[in-house]
């Protein structure tokens, strides 16, 4: 088995760069910083363990609160965000009918994956508000503001999940590199433990959105200033 001590170690690194949101005065800069640097401490922690230790680590359920009763942009992102851990994730209501989120993989990976929603969530919100402040924004008549913000969100979500996609494969290719196949054994761990949940999933068919072109462009935009880029080396 890995060791616990480590598991904690990575876990507070993540908790630590948890303070380096949008939310909580960064810049976008340096919020997309600390999502590069969560991908790197996976990384490197995956590497540093042995077959042995992947096939053996349990797997748990880590819930990500949304606090909405609708659907909302994050949704269009939140499977980049797992696939980006390496974790498998799905959508509930809880008892008070309000959305959440469940990851499910190794620890390593929801917690870094809880973080990165929580990180991408701020972020969009932060843009949106300053979006609103905008002249593109205030040439929206009131009535076509709502249908805006909704565009804008998506546009930029859109954005992000190109990019954490890109990174992903990037990031895989690097460590399918070692001729270990790392990334085919942790799918398969994954993967073989949430069949053992035996869960009753559905595929819900999404009604068609209408968007606001010229906010959803503006929305990706934002999302491409946060391009998540970075050249993942081992240190």
């Amino acid at each position: 088995m890995s060791n616990p001590d480590t598991i904690d170690k990575l876990r507070t690194r993540i908790q630590g760069l948890r303070a380096k949101t949008v939310a909580n005065g960064c810049t976008e800069g340096e919020a997309v910083a600390a999502a590069a640097k969560v991908a790197e401490l996976l990384d490197r922690y995956d590497l540093s363990l042995t077959d042995v230790e992947v096939r053996e680590a349990p797997c748990e359920r880590r819930v990500y609160e949304t606090r909405n009763r609708r659907r909302i942009p994050l949704d269009e992102c939140i499977g980049a965000i797992a696939e980006f851990c390496d974790c498998r994730v799905w959508r509930e209501k809880d008892a008070a009918g309000e959305v959440r989120y469940v990851f499910f993989g190794l620890a390593s990976d929801i917690e870094a994956a809880h973080y990165l929603t929580e990180l991408i969530d701020s972020a969009v919100r932060a843009e949106l508000g300053r979006y609103k402040t905008s002249p593109e924004y205030r040439q929206f008549r009131h009535q076509e503001r709502h249908l805006a913000n909704a565009s804008f969100a998506l546009g930029m979500v859109a954005s992000i999940a190109d990019k954490l996609a890109a990174m992903k494969a990037e990031r895989d290719q690097m460590k399918n590199s070692t001729g270990r196949g790392l990334v085919v054994l942790k799918t398969a761990v994954v993967d073989s433990e949430f069949e053992k949940l035996d869960l009753k999933l559905r595929t819900v068919d999404r009604p068609s959105r209408m968007i606001a072109p010229e906010a959803y462009d503006a929305g990706g935009v934002a999302g491409a200033s946060l391009a998540i880029n970075p050249a993942i080396r081992q240190r």
